[in-house]
């Protein structure tokens, strides 16, 4: 492992020399930029380097990954903002990791016992074994939102495939409590594809771990297993207008198998303490994590994760030193690394869960994610405009930076795909401004070639963008840190925050 040691003493050197910056601006020489981008290309190159393993969580590069940033934030220095004393820089993930081992399916009825084929069917829990035998069968067909709890409670539930509504239908019926929820499709490359999507590592936050039991058959499958011609009549039935929920003639017996394993992993938490009490806060968001071994079997293996997302980070940590350096502001500012957003924002949901201080108190959230890709001079992407009451300053400090705002659908169509999603759900306003979502042109390329690839490996950076949206939130962000220049209201006109003598 190289020795990054060094490179800190390189970093508090030159954080020392941004605190004799000038007041903020939109804009530096570009001596200064220069001397930006390269303090941002030293993180993006420890963090994305063979060393730090692609930074997963659970492995050896997340302790590495972890341990360099509280090193880094100290340096710039701030302090913990995990607020508990046991667990300084440090705030718990609490993740549990599935993957499918195998399953059986096994349909009785009184013409005998069918064992449905592994290619027409499959089945997957999130625990180490789920085995269902002798429940209650009940076919809802393609109206699964308007069946009765009482027909679903402790019975496996058969429902057609609607591609586009499964999920949602899926989620209705699971508030009921059945035992199994089987989907029948009409399609064996469906198998194929949940087989494959669910033998893969998911990760999930413990607090949402269930027990449910999921399959997937083939209808083909199903009419083999019944009496001839019954599944067929049933299928037509289902067609048929005000048809209700049956219970079938048969018996279903699931046994799955999954490899599970716990672990805690950890959102890093630095802070900049405010000057005014009881103000709120401001944080500072990006993810650290990526995806590790992502190409197992290839020359290449690794997904470094240069731009997704050292890159983001990188700024965070560059634009926390600055704030430093000009503090102290009025409000505190908290510094977020969070853990496996790309297993579906789990350490953002966690720190929404539980953040150090009421949620009620953070008056603003800026997340930086995947920000090397733009040339300088780009247009902006606002990711979250009309969801906040940050609009009018957002919008004001752009126009007074001369920036122009890119393709505003663009920017929404990312709204749910990046941490501030997660934080958004809980009530807590959150935003991500950056120039590689301004238009759709910049940021194809990326995601067509490099994006979750072992090509992401920091070969062809351009953080031009990346110094433009750092200096915008210099300006941005202290004015959000200010009681003066920011209040931020509920659409009623009522005070969020106020702050305390």
């Amino acid at each position: 492992m190289r020795d990054w040691g060094a490179r800190l003493i390189l970093f508090v050197a030159t954080m020392m020399l941004a605190a004799c910056a000038a007041g903020p601006r939109y804009d530096a020489p570009q001596t200064e930029r220069e001397a930006i981008a390269a303090r941002m290309m030293g993180d993006i190159e420890v963090l994305s380097s063979e060393e730090f393993g692609g930074r997963k969580p659970g492995t050896p590069g997340e302790e590495q990954t972890v341990a360099y940033l509280i090193e880094r934030m100290k340096g710039a220095g701030l302090v913990s903002g995990t607020n508990d004393p046991g667990s300084a820089w440090r705030a718990p993930v609490e993740l549990v990791s599935t993957r499918a081992l195998d399953s059986r399916i096994t349909v009785r009825t009184n013409r005998g016992e069918t064992q449905i084929p592994e290619d027409k069917g499959f089945a997957f829990t999130a625990t180490r074994r789920a085995l269902i035998d002798g429940a209650e069968v009940v076919f809802v067909g393609n109206d699964a939102a308007s069946v009765p709890a009482e027909e679903v409670a402790g019975r496996i539930v058969v429902m057609l495939d609607e591609a586009a509504l499964v999920s949602s239908r899926r989620a209705h019926l699971y508030s009921a409590d059945p035992a199994a929820i089987i989907t029948v499709v009409d399609d064996p490359a469906d198998i194929v594809r949940m087989r494959e999507a669910f033998g893969k590592e998911t990760l999930k936050l413990a607090s949402e771990e269930t027990d449910r039991l999921l399959a997937f058959v083939t209808s083909d499958a199903l009419e083999a297993a019944f009496p001839s011609g019954q599944w067929r009549a049933l299928m037509e039935r289902a067609d048929e207008e005000g048809f209700e929920p049956e219970t079938l003639p048969a018996t279903i017996a699931i046994d799955a198998r999954s490899a599970r394993r716990q672990f805690t992993s950890s959102n890093v938490l630095g802070l900049i303490p405010g000057a005014v009490r009881g103000s709120g806060a401001v944080v500072l968001m990006s993810h650290w994590d990526h995806l590790g071994q992502c190409a197992p079997g290839t020359s290449d293996p690794m997904c470094n994760g240069a731009v997704d997302n050292a890159s983001g980070v990188a700024l965070t940590l560059e634009l926390a030193s600055r704030l430093r350096a000009s503090g102290p502001h009025d409000r505190d500012i908290y510094v977020l690394a969070t853990s496996a957003e790309e297993a579906g924002l789990l350490g953002a949901k966690a720190f929404a869960k539980s953040p150090p201080i009421s949620p009620e108190d953070i008056v603003a959230v800026f997340n930086f994610d995947m920000v090397a890709i733009a040339p300088e001079g780009s247009p902006v992407g606002f990711i979250g405009e009309g969801e906040t009451p940050l609009d009018d300053i957002v919008l004001t400090t752009l126009s007074e930076a001369g920036r122009q705002l890119g393709d505003r659908e663009f920017a929404a169509s990312f709204l749910r795909r990046q941490d501030g999603w997660a934080l958004l759900e809980a009530g807590i306003p959150a935003v991500l401004i950056s120039t590689t979502f301004g238009s759709e042109a910049t940021l194809a390329p990326f995601l067509a070639q490099q994006y979750h690839r072992p090509t992401d490996d920091g070969r062809a950076l351009d953080l031009g963008g990346a110094v433009d949206d750092l200096l915008l939130h210099d300006q941005l962000v202290r004015r959000v840190a200010s009681t003066a220049e920011y209040t931020p209201f509920e659409p009623d006109g009522t005070v969020i925050v106020e702050p305390q003598p």
